[in-house]
């Protein structure tokens, strides 16, 4: 009687990375690459994922994020001049990082000319798989053409117009600013102070534009010398909020385009001996640490700033693996926003 035959199938932890890829015919990184979904040709994907079947590997999961960690490279470059802002986007970028076993390069670059930014653009292609860019670097010409022209995905946070070079993530400033604004009306506000954004970046345009609806829906006038420039920053914050309350008719409230300058509005007020919100009330805008811890806690808007860098990765990741179809999929992925009202705003002292 003949002696059954032993089974050719080898034991599940016994099949190594190196004989899938020798079956295959390609190098273990690229196994590792077409497991985790990374830049390898569809053919060759399948050709690992037949060697894999037949062999019966199972790869190791830690070993599977080790190596989705090291072959997915996604950057973020700033040079964001609110902390609080860069803090949220950070903390959001980090967590879905982590989760999302990939690797995060953080960037920074201060106040490149155009020329420079180019060149910083086309060093970074070639050493990451996506670029996420936050205002104002979202806005920037020639930093997207060079990474798009290197075939590297990029999601833009709150960009203005995008043409059709890149994705993004954002919320409705127009709508936002306007819900902004009405609300300080209905509290009886008719004199409001406006302490702009920055003045290249298309979201402070909109924010400014929905505040104007609000008031000449309201019946109300924009006075130029109730409008102040700012940058985000908070010390642009103080010197805006100064002239405002400087003013021989100050206003009763001041609508601040950031957290940041709204947290200023609230130093000045303070320090000219104000009440806020008894003698002036004060609203900022995104909802980031900034709007409270300044007594008292501001009323704004909550941009949802830790989620859209969550969507912003899901954007890039879900592009780059498919990076070899022909078409170019652009996102243009909008976010709810809400009114949070706080202890900042109170109705017009009389006068």
């Amino acid at each position: 009687m003949d002696k059954p035959k032993k089974s050719v199938r080898r034991k599940t932890s016994g099949v190594t990375i190196d004989e899938v890829a020798a079956l295959a015919g390609v190098s273990p990184m690229t196994v590792s690459r077409a497991i985790n979904q990374g830049k390898v040709r569809d053919a060759t994907r399948e050709r690992v994922m037949r060697a894999v079947r037949e062999l019966g590997y199972t790869p190791n999961l830690a070993a599977s994020s080790l190596a989705a960690a090291q072959h997915t490279r996604i950057a973020l470059i700033y040079t964001n001049p609110s902390g609080a802002y860069l803090r949220e986007l950070l903390v959001g970028l980090l967590r879905v990082a982590s989760n999302a076993a990939i690797q995060l390069v953080v960037d920074y670059w201060d106040d490149l000319d155009p020329t420079a930014e180019r060149k910083a653009a086309r060093a970074l292609a070639g050493r990451v798989d996506g670029v996420i860019l936050p205002p104002p670097l979202c806005e920037s010409r020639p930093a997207v053409t060079e990474l798009v022209k290197a075939g590297i995905p990029v999601v833009g946070i709150a960009p203005g117009h995008l043409g059709n070079d890149i994705s993004c993530v954002r919320i409705d400033d127009f709508q936002a600013g306007r819900e902004l604004a009405e609300h300080l009306i209905q509290q009886g506000h008719s004199r409001i102070g406006f302490i702009r954004g920055r003045n290249d970046l298309s979201a402070s345009e909109r924010r400014y534009d929905g505040f104007v609806a609000a008031l000449r829906a309201a019946g109300l006038q924009v006075e130029p010398s109730l409008v102040q420039q700012g940058d985000y920053t908070y010390r642009s914050g103080l010197a805006a909020a100064e002239k405002l309350l400087s003013h021989r008719r100050p206003p009763t409230a001041i609508f601040a385009s950031n957290d940041d300058m709204g947290a200023a509005a609230i130093s000045v007020a303070h320090r000219r001996g104000l009440d806020v919100p008894r003698d002036l009330s004060v609203v900022g805008f995104d909802d980031t640490s900034a709007a409270t811890t300044v007594w008292p806690e501001l009323t704004t808007i909550h941009q949802p700033i830790a989620s859209m860098a969550d969507a912003a990765i899901d954007i890039l990741l879900r592009t780059i693996r498919r990076r070899h179809d022909d078409a170019r999929v652009l996102t243009d992925h909008v976010m709810p926003h809400r009114l949070v009202v706080r202890d900042s705003v109170a109705p017009p002292p009389k006068r």
